[in-house]
């Protein structure tokens, strides 16, 4: 097997009904479409069984999120030389796949690529039209700024851009999103997939770091374009999403950051980090948003709980290499940067 395409589910039957068709359409002869099931009760199985026998169905019984969940999927396929993951809310178009595996074959340093992100909008009359506006979760490639705030070209917080093609030369990026993700199977296995502990968000990040301080590099390919509704599995405004993201992001930080610019900067970046998340809390709280207080207390609580062992980074690599951010793009914080704008 060349390619396995796999889709992590979860009581999305509707999205499956939709895209999956699309998926197969545009596979090749030497890839296999999966979809990794976390105990849906919508009859996604069956309705998989029953319309699309071809599909590889892979039921992990419950919803053990993103991170687990695709690493449970994946020990189970042993004979693909890349793997896919892709979001159940996607839909691919033709073609889709070939620059992204092309790229992988010609550049053997690249452990991970991605396409361009466009953002898919609900039409009138049902069902969802494509749009030329880039996606909130990847738009064409993502970097961070220095204290662990993830940012796309494309797209900085709530801002995103239309596609003029102005992103439409591959580029070594930092991360890709795992909503569309290809990697190779055998860099997977060497880093030992995502961090479970996880669950969702922020997983794939810290997988790119983690392939760069391993000697890797990570692209995006705009030869490739796929449509994302977004929000399929947590809305964007939900405070256990917004826990996830505090939390996680304080656990890639102590686990990478000592790797790539130093112990002492390190800790005083995490400091500062922590700062900033506490000052959210506080601007939370003064609207009144109650949810959010309490959500990004848990998120910093559950951050100093669990002990974190630093990455160690592979002995060739050159630690300027792995850059948080690219000098040429921005040397601050790019949230600091947007708020400053906007005010």
């Amino acid at each position: 097997m060349r390619v396995a395409v796999v889709v992590l589910n979860w009581n999305n039957l509707d999205y499956l009904r939709r895209f999956v068709p699309g998926i197969l359409g545009s596979l090749s002869p030497d890839d296999k479409l999966y979809v990794a099931d976390s105990g849906s009760e919508d009859g996604s199985l069956g309705w998989l069984a029953d319309n699309h026998p071809e599909v590889g169905l892979i039921p992990l019984g419950r919803n053990y999120g993103f991170a687990e969940g695709y690493d449970r999927a994946l020990s189970q396929i042993d004979d693909a030389e890349y793997y896919l993951l892709l979001n159940s809310d996607i839909e691919v178009g033709e073609g889709w796949l070939e620059p992204l595996v092309q790229w992988m074959e010609s550049h053997p340093r690249c452990a991970v690529c991605g396409p361009k992100l466009h953002a898919l909008d609900p039409a009138q009359g049902g069902g969802y039209s494509r749009t030329d506006r880039f996606e909130y979760a990847g738009a064409a490639g993502g970097w961070l700024d220095r204290f662990g705030f993830p940012y796309c070209r494309g797209r900085v917080l709530q801002k995103v851009e239309m596609d003029h093609g102005q992103y439409d030369e591959p580029a070594k990026v930092f991360w890709i999103t795992g909503a569309c993700l290809l990697t190779r199977a055998s860099v997977w296995r060497e880093l030992g997939g995502l961090d479970a502990e996880f669950f969702a968000h922020m997983e794939e990040i810290d997988f790119c770091w983690r392939a760069q301080l391993a000697g890797y590099e990570i692209w995006t390919v705009p030869a490739a374009t796929v449509w994302h509704i977004g929000g399929g599995t947590l809305a964007p405004a939900s405070p256990l999403k917004l826990m996830l993201n505090y939390r996680n992001s304080t656990w890639m930080l102590r686990k990478n950051l000592p790797a790539t610019v130093g112990p002492c900067r390190a800790k005083w970046r995490i400091f500062t980090r922590g700062l900033i998340d506490f000052a959210t809390q506080v601007v939370y709280l003064l609207q009144g948003k109650w949810n959010y207080v309490k959500a990004v207390s848990r998120a910093r609580k559950e951050a100093k709980r669990r002990k974190i062992v630093p990455t160690t980074p592979n002995a060739e690599v050159k630690l300027t290499e792995v850059r948080i951010i690219p000098a040429y793009v921005f040397k601050g914080s790019k949230v600091f940067d947007y708020l400053r704008n906007k005010i």
